[in-house]
Formats: C-alpha cells, structure tokens, sequence
C-alpha cells in the first residue's frame, strides 16, 4: 500500500471507523450522541460540538483547498461556529462532518507519492505528508478530549 492510500486509511480511521489507535473514532462517539448532551460545557472546557466543529473546520478548509480553492483557514477562527440550537442542525453537522471527510479522504488517496514530499502552499507549512499527518494526529488530540469529556457528562448525570 501506498503512502496516499495509508494516510487516507488513518483519516478514515479516526473519524469514520477506526479502532486501532484509540479503540474509537469520531463517528462512534458523536453519531448517537443527542444535541444537548454534544453542546453542554464542563467547567471551562469546550463542549463537544465545539471540538467536533473545530476539527472539521479543518478537514473542510484542507478539502476545499485539495479542490482547487485557496486555503483559507485560519487558527484564529478555528473554534468560531453559529451555536448548534437543535437535534436537526446536530445531526445536520454530522452529516456534513462525515460527507466532507470521505472527500478529502477519497482526493488523500489519489495523490501522487511524490505530491505528498512537496511543499504544501508555503515553506513554512512543509509537506503536504507532514499536514495530512498533523491533521491526523491533531483529530486524536481531539478525539481523546471528546471521550473524556462524554465520560465526565455521564458520570455528572449518574
């Protein structure tokens, strides 16, 4: 297997279907997962539908760009979201979440090998390799906070 077919294989895991890393992905945590519950703080943490927004911020503005856009994301708005206000917009942003990560997961695959060695937009950024990789690794970062923070609402509401 390829480079291209193995960093997509690791997006697709820790967000659709994956269980070797973390025995949990995105999707097992949040697809059931009912709105209030997905938007409700804890202490000073973000809540969980602010996290699963600020990480599909990300995969949205790195899909976008592999589409030909520019790259328009910014950290300084990473976790600038309208307030999700119901079941139907929940559900809504799962949807997009899990639409928009199998594109760029399908365009990750058909990169060419040596496309994943050269600079990714800027100098500073390096590699497209080491952006697809930090993304990645920047979902489990994530991911690990999200199941931390579902445990702590459910032994709140125990």
């Amino acid at each position: 297997m390829n480079n291209s077919h193995q960093l997509a294989d690791r997006l697709k895991e820790v967000i659709l279907n994956g269980t070797w890393i973390a025995n949990t992905n995105f999707k097992d945590q949040l697809e059931h997962l009912d709105f209030n519950t997905a938007v409700t703080k804890v202490q000073s943490l973000n809540s969980i539908s602010m996290l699963a927004q600020h990480v599909h911020y990300y995969i949205n503005g790195i899909n976008q760009f592999f589409k030909g856009g520019k790259l328009s994301i910014k950290d300084k708005y990473s976790f600038e979201f309208p307030a999700i206000e119901s079941q139907a917009a929940w559900q809504n942003f799962l949807t997009n979440f899990w639409i928009d990560t199998e594109s760029l997961i399908n365009i990750i695959a058909q990169l060419h090998e040596n496309k994943l060695d050269k600079v990714f937009v800027d100098q500073k950024y390096g590699s497209y390799k080491r952006n697809i990789e930090g993304l990645i690794e920047h979902s489990y970062y994530h991911l690990g906070q999200i199941t931390i923070i579902k445990k702590m609402l459910s032994e709140r509401d125990n």
